[in-house]
C-alpha cells in the first residue's frame, strides 16, 4: 500500500496529475479543487494516496491532506458512491463545507457535484451523518480533541448553536448559517446575540 508520493509535477490533465518520483511518473487522480490550486508544472508536491483496485483496473487517487483522503474513503463507503462520484463531490465542496452540508441535511449543496442527484445526496447524508459530530465543526479548528468539555466551551457551544437556530428562523439554511459563523474570528467566545449580528454581516 502506497501511503504518499512526494515528487515533481510533470503534467496536469483534466482529472489528474503526472507526479514524477525517482524517474517514475505516477498518474494520480485528484479533485478539481486540488487541480485548481496547482500553479504549474515542475513544482514539488506531496499527495497522500489511495489505491483503488478492481478486476480490470488499478487507479491511484491523491490528496494534499489526510483529512481529504479520509473523507474520500468515507464517501466510498456510501452505497452507490464510487471513486469518480466521491471526487466530484470533493471538487465542489471542501471537507469542511461537505461536513456542514451533511449535518445540515443540505442536499442542494451536495447535488452541485457532477453526477450526484438528490437520491445520491440523501444517501451521503443518511450514511455519514452519524459519523460526524457538530462539535467538531462549531469549535475552533485546532486539530485536537478534548477529553472533556469545560464549562466555558459548553457556553460557547450553546451560543453558537443558538445563533444557528436564529439564522434558520430568519430563512437561512443550516448550512449557510454554520458556514457564516465559521468565518467569524473567536466565534466560540461570543454570546449568541453578538454572534448573530456578526453572522448576518457575512450573509450580505
Amino acid at each position: 500500500m502506497i501511503g504518499y508520493i512526494k515528487g515533481t509535477i510533470e503534467g496536469i490533465l483534466p482529472d489528474s496529475i503526472l507526479l514524477e518520483n525517482n524517474g517514475i511518473g505516477y498518474r494520480i487522480l485528484t479533485s478539481g479543487m486540488v487541480l485548481g490550486h496547482i500553479e504549474g508544472i515542475h513544482q514539488e508536491t506531496m499527495l497522500f494516496t489511495y489505491l483503488y483496485v478492481r478486476e480490470d483496473e488499478m487507479t491511484l487517487f491523491g490528496f494534499p491532506t489526510t483529512e481529504e483522503l479520509d473523507t474520500f474513503k468515507l464517501l466510498l463507503g456510501v452505497n452507490g458512491i464510487g471513486p469518480k462520484a466521491a471526487l466530484a463531490i470533493l471538487s465542489v465542496l471542501s471537507v469542511r463545507d461537505l461536513s456542514l452540508a451533511i449535518m445540515a441535511e443540505d442536499t442542494k449543496a451536495i447535488t452541485k457535484a457532477n453526477g450526484i442527484g438528490t437520491k445520491g445526496a440523501n444517501r451521503v447524508i443518511m450514511e455519514l451523518k452519524d459519523k460526524l459530530s457538530i462539535d467538531d465543526y462549531l469549535t475552533t479548528e485546532s486539530g485536537y480533541e478534548n477529553d472533556g468539555v469545560s464549562a466555558t466551551n459548553a457556553v460557547s457551544h450553546n451560543g453558537m448553536e443558538d445563533a444557528v437556530l436564529a439564522l434558520v428562523s430568519l430563512g437561512y439554511s443550516e448550512f449557510e448559517a454554520m458556514k457564516a459563523i465559521k468565518q467569524i474570528p473567536d466565534a466560540e467566545q461570543m454570546e449568541s446575540e453578538v454572534l448573530l449580528k456578526q453572522a448576518l454581516k457575512k450573509m450580505f
